[in-house]
This record gives C-alpha cells, structure tokens and sequence, in this order.
C-alpha cells in the first residue's frame, strides 16, 4: 500500500490508519521500554520526555482507533506491538542511543502522518468518514509528532 497515490478506498483509508495505529505502538513501546530499563543513566528531563511520548502516543492511537471505528474496520492489539518489540528491538540504552531513538520515531511519524495527509487531499473519494474531521486529526497528530522532534533535538542540543 503506497502513499504516493491518492487513496481511494474507506477500505484503504483504513488499512493507512491501522498502519498509523501500528506505528504509534511501536513508538510508545519504545519509549516505555527506554524510560523503564534506562535505569540511573537518564536525566529526568529525558525521563519525563520518554513519558510524554508513550502517552502521546497512546493518545494518537484512540484518536486513529476513533476514526477506524466510523470505517468499521479492527485494529492490532497493543499487547501484540509491544511482545513484537520486546523480543526483536534491541535498545540502545546509553543516553544518546536512547534520544537518537526517539528522534527517528518522532520523524518517521511526522512523515507519515504529513504522507497520509496529502495522499487523502490528493484523493477524490468521498469516504465513510467527513474527510474535515479526518483531516483535522491527522493535521493535530502531525503537529505533536513535530513538536515532539523539536523537544528531542532541544534535549540533544542542551547535551553537548
């Protein structure tokens, strides 16, 4: 499924939701796992930036979960996301490893969400969904997914 062409399907927008959905759990397990097994060697700037993040993100998934829920369609068990993780993601656990993380997880959900976005504006389907209301949320998750990357460069920067 690609975000180079407008989507155009309610079957599609969905399948690009749950991806969104997807990404938001690895993004909050990650986080999760960072802040939890980091231990002593993470300030508690970084700490409580980490905990921002899982609870940003699981705040961006009920809000792509409400959304799936107007298409009807089922979403991936948090559970599942995080098991998936725990066993093939290896953390880095210094303490540049661990914000040079979440800086790629920030970034790759901006970009995502900013491919979504324009996929859907580039879309003449009427979906099952008011595509403002659509729109409207993933243009809100977008802009946190930003300033989520800039609180992470700013963490980065007061390091050196």
């Amino acid at each position: 499924m690609s975000l180079t062409v407008p989507v155009g399907s309610d079957h599609q927008l969905a399948r690009l939701l749950q991806i969104g959905i997807v990404l938001e759990e690895v993004v909050e397990a990650r986080a999760s796992k960072h802040a939890r097994d980091s231990g002593a060697d993470l300030t508690e700037d970084v700490r409580a930036m980490l905990d921002d993040a899982a609870a940003e993100s699981a705040d961006h998934r009920d809000r792509l979960e409400d959304l799936i829920e107007e298409l009807d369609a089922d979403t991936v068990a948090y559970e599942e996301i995080e098991a998936l993780v725990e066993a093939q993601y290896e953390s880095d656990e210094d303490f540049d490893g661990v914000l040079y993380d979440q800086l790629c997880n920030e970034e790759t959900a901006y970009k995502f969400y900013d491919d979504l976005i324009e996929a859907i504006e580039a879309s003449d389907v009427q979906f099952g969904i008011d595509r403002d209301r659509l729109l409207d949320t993933l243009a809100a998750i977008r802009e946190e997914e930003a300033e989520g990357a800039e609180e992470v460069t700013e963490l980065m920067e007061e390091r050196r």
